[in-house]
């Protein structure tokens, strides 16, 4: 099982960046954690971060016949990227939508979730753990038990 984790705009800055928000683990420490998860969970995983949206279109497009589903905290384009939205739905890959932050209770321009509706699940509010919460998930998914996992 081969999973694609996508990280959007300013998630290569964590541990930096608002530290009250995100913590205080980088880029590096939360994919090095994953694959500790994937080693224990038998999945491969593939990760990328970019903070341009068309590069993060182009990532999603690539997973198709390459990767079984993705895993993806699209960060400020959640709000706003139709062109993400769109490019999960063409692939009609299984996706799980993350935030490290809890997006319910902050701003109000952040209510919306484009990606996310063309998710199986969102886990938000979790910190890095929510990323090893939407693998199981598509595993799960994947092996025919659902997406309720």
């Amino acid at each position: 099982m081969k999973l694609l984790i996508i990280n959007g705009p300013n998630l290569n800055l964590l541990g930096l960046r608002e530290p009250g928000i995100y913590g205080k683990g980088t880029l590096s420490d939360l994919e090095d954690f994953l694959r500790k998860v994937g080693e224990e969970e038998g999945v491969e995983l593939s990760f990328f971060q970019s903070n341009h949206e068309g590069a993060i279109v182009d990532a999603i497009q690539a997973a198709y016949g390459a990767m079984d589903g993705i895993v993806i905290n699209p960060a400020a384009y959640t709000h706003t990227s139709i062109a993400i939205l769109d490019a999960l739905k063409a692939v009609s890959l299984p996706a799980v939508e993350v935030h490290i932050s809890q997006v319910s209770e902050r701003e109000p321009f952040r209510q919306v979730s484009y990606a996310g509706m063309a998710c199986l699940k969102t886990y938000m509010g979790l910190g890095f753990e929510g990323y090893r919460q939407a693998i199981l998930c598509l595993k799960d998914h994947l092996a025919g038990k659902g997406a309720e996992a």
